[in-house]
């Protein structure tokens, strides 16, 4: 039987997750996460992101949060630095890429392709394309065809607001694609499909190395499928309230959901006051929003 995993008790660095965790729903960082990170990096405590985001759509954090470090983008697809130079980056197989492309199309989801600086859409005007221009702050390039873009691809994602349709996405294309690509939703209506050493679990370890701290002192906090690879690497990993049950259950701790500071309520009692306890923060886990 395997001994119950003991979340480490000295954390030298914090890695979170962006979408879902560090932003609220409307995407803001809020001044209580601002200050929450402040006082990380006045304990000597370095803190570095994960997102699905491509690098030009994390380019408004490192300066509010004083990240000088290494972060990772497209689930670790891109290690950038915080001037956002590629320190390392995974790009899909083109055949991979195209099947992924051909199966979504197939399901009835539509397909956006992030190759380079571009995030190529086919229409404009499709459910969740304004969310992600908001979220990320540029605009996609709309093409009729994706083209060369899909030799360079980075990340394809699928999307639907077809919860159930996606989920089923998930299983098939995973299945279609196993060993070739990771294929994890990062949000209900998002399905990231990148290579499969864009994985959270080996940014994580990338960063480490980077940063010089061992994986067993660092703590980590999300809330989609895709943080799970790097909760199991870490020495702490903390879970959001508006995660899914099956991430919550993959987690050493809960933390309340985006909308009621989960993020900084997390920094301040895990890791900052060093509680070990199992013990409901707030309403942890009862966010509407769980998914």
């Amino acid at each position: 039987m395997t001994p119950p995993r003991l979340p480490s008790t000295k954390i030298s660095a914090v890695v979170s997750d962006v979408d879902g965790t560090l932003m609220t729903d409307d995407k803001r960082l809020t001044p209580r996460a601002q200050q929450a990170v402040a006082k990380l990096h006045a304990r000597g405590i370095i803190f570095t992101i994960v997102s699905s985001r491509p690098p030009r759509g994390v380019r408004m954090l490192p300066g509010p949060l004083e990240i000088k470090t290494a972060f990772g983008c497209f689930n670790g697809g891109v290690i950038a630095g915080p001037d956002l130079s590629v320190i390392t980056a995974h790009v899909l197989p083109s055949h991979v890429a195209r099947c992924a492309i051909d199966m979504l199309s197939a399901r009835g989801a539509q397909s956006w392709v992030f190759a380079g600086p571009d995030w190529l859409v086919r229409d404009s005007h499709a459910p969740y394309v304004g969310l992600e221009q908001r979220t990320v702050r540029f605009r996609p390039r709309v093409v009729e065809d994706f083209g060369s873009a899909i030799d360079v691809a980075a990340k394809i994602v699928g999307v639907s607001a077809d919860f159930e349709l996606l989920a089923r996405c998930e299983r098939e294309v995973g299945a279609a694609l196993a060993g070739q690509a990771s294929v994890v939703r990062s949000q209900p209506y998002y399905l990231d499909i990148t290579h499969p050493l864009a994985d959270k679990g080996v940014a994580l370890s990338a960063l480490a190395t980077l940063l010089s701290v061992p994986p067993a002192e660092i703590a980590v906090i999300g809330d989609g499928g895709n943080d799970v690879a790097m909760f199991e690497r870490s020495g702490l990993s903390i879970a959001m309230g508006n995660a899914r049950p099956q991430v919550q259950g993959a987690a050493d701790f809960v933390t309340d959901t985006n909308r009621e500071e989960g993020f900084a309520n997390a920094i301040e009692r895990f890791i900052l006051g060093g509680d070990r306890s199992k013990a409901p923060a707030g309403t942890a886990g009862t966010g509407a929003g769980a998914w």
